[in-house]
């Protein structure tokens, strides 16, 4: 009887399948990484879209006011901003409850862009930033909210985006204008594949991609606009 050899791969074809299969990797896996920031995205402007309807109540029931972006009470041991209610004198981290608009929201972590994880100065949630240079105002600038019949281009103001600054990019939650002298530290983070979502004062949301005022140094971030037009009354 003839002896059958057993059928079995040469180390030639096993090189050439490790070599298709680390090709393949090589080629899918970028596909596969932007898919899935293309879900958090989504899910990312879900979240900004249902802020800027909270703002859209907010201001409903103050007046027609819009939000303040933040105020202290007892001595700066307490915050009041847009997004949460800080208690500074509290053990780090410090104490928080919900924020302005969490009364309309009643979820903290809605606060949370999906794609970001950086450093979030003592807030639990966070990624979003909220226009305080014409909408919300600042208390230190002696700036007064806007009510809503200021804003003359609703469509074309944007009242909350993705915020950052820096590289990396570390979590910013009030949002500056190219005018502003803050704009350093509240510029618009474009997270997403390149894209930002904003949420505008009409109450509809959309994937920003065009970044103004690019600095190479921080490559991440940028502004809406090169001048303060996407952002002012007008």
């Amino acid at each position: 009887m003839k002896c059958r050899r057993a059928a079995a791969f040469t180390l030639i074809e096993l090189l050439v399948v490790i070599a298709i299969i680390a090709i393949l990797a090589a080629i899918l896996f970028p596909v596969f990484s932007r898919a899935r920031e293309k879900a958090r995205q989504t899910s990312c402007l879900s979240n900004i879209r249902q802020l800027g309807l909270a703002w859209l109540m907010y201001a409903e029931d103050y007046d027609e006011m819009a939000c303040q972006s933040y105020y202290f009470m007892g001595g700066f041991r307490w915050e009041y901003a847009w997004d949460f209610i800080l208690d500074w004198g509290a053990p780090n981290p410090p104490a928080y409850e919900f924020g302005l608009l969490g009364p309309y929201t009643k979820n903290g972590q809605i606060n949370q862009c999906p794609s970001f994880h950086g450093v979030t100065w003592g807030r639990p949630y966070t990624g979003y930033a909220y226009n305080a240079t014409y909408i919300g105002g600042d208390v230190f600038a002696g700036l007064p909210a806007c009510s809503l019949g200021q804003i003359q281009d609703p469509a074309g103001t944007a009242i909350l985006t993705e915020g950052g600054f820096g590289n990396p990019v570390m979590a910013q939650n009030y949002l500056r204008a190219p005018s502003d002298p803050l704009f350093v530290a509240g510029k618009v983070h474009f997270r997403h594949n390149g894209t930002a979502n904003v949420a505008y004062a009409d109450g509809h949301a959309k994937a920003a991609t065009h970044k103004y005022r690019y600095n190479p140094g921080e490559p991440e971030c940028g502004a809406l606009s090169e001048d303060d037009s996407a952002y002012d009354l007008q």
